[in-house]
């Protein structure tokens, strides 16, 4: 049961953005720029980043929804999104996405976790420095939005089809469309 009186059927985070506009705005903006708006990582690849850091923090719905976000943009879909989840190192992706997971999930422990060493292999497997720029706030930024929704315990729902209904909408009008806030 969430911590605060939500609207009924906003689920996660949604509920928590209606609650607040004058919050909830400026983070839905940051989402929009952050998975939505032109950049070399493409929209699923972004949205796996967001999907792997929620992971790593055990926000059941950020992993759900985001993680559908993706599933709706990659090759094999789900499957890529499991694989990532269970071990990015061996999953079929690029090694350049590799190591940005990898340089994301030290960023989901702690920032203080990288290196100039992880900076380097991402370079090496030829991410850009705005790739590794963004890459480090998307995780950044989902380490906030995770907290956010656990601590207030928005509601999460548990049917996989709920999330897969909402990702046409997020791939092609993106957060600040979708999202009341």
């Amino acid at each position: 049961m969430a911590r605060l009186p939500l609207q009924e059927n906003l689920p996660g985070i949604v509920g928590l953005l209606a609650y607040r506009p004058e919050t909830g705005r400026p983070l839905t903006d940051l989402a929009d720029a952050l998975l939505y708006a032109g950049s070399s990582l493409s929209r699923g690849e972004r949205e796996l980043i967001a999907t792997y850091v929620s992971s790593r923090n055990d926000c059941t719905y950020c992993r759900m929804s985001h993680g559908a976000f993706a599933a709706a943009q990659l090759n094999r879909g789900d499957e890529t999104v499991a694989e990532v989840i269970a071990d990015p190192q061996s999953a079929p992706i690029s090694p350049k996405l590799k190591a940005l997971l990898a340089l994301a999930g030290k960023v989901a422990r702690d920032g203080k976790d990288v290196t100039d060493n992880d900076i380097a292999a991402a370079r090496a497997a030829e991410a850009t420095d705005l790739e590794i720029h963004d890459t480090v706030l998307i995780a950044a930024a989902f380490c906030m939005y995770n907290r956010y929704v656990d601590a207030l315990a928005g509601w999460v729902p548990e049917d996989p089809a709920l999330y897969a209904a909402k990702a046409p909408a997020i791939v092609e009008k993106g957060y600040r469309a979708t999202i009341p806030t």
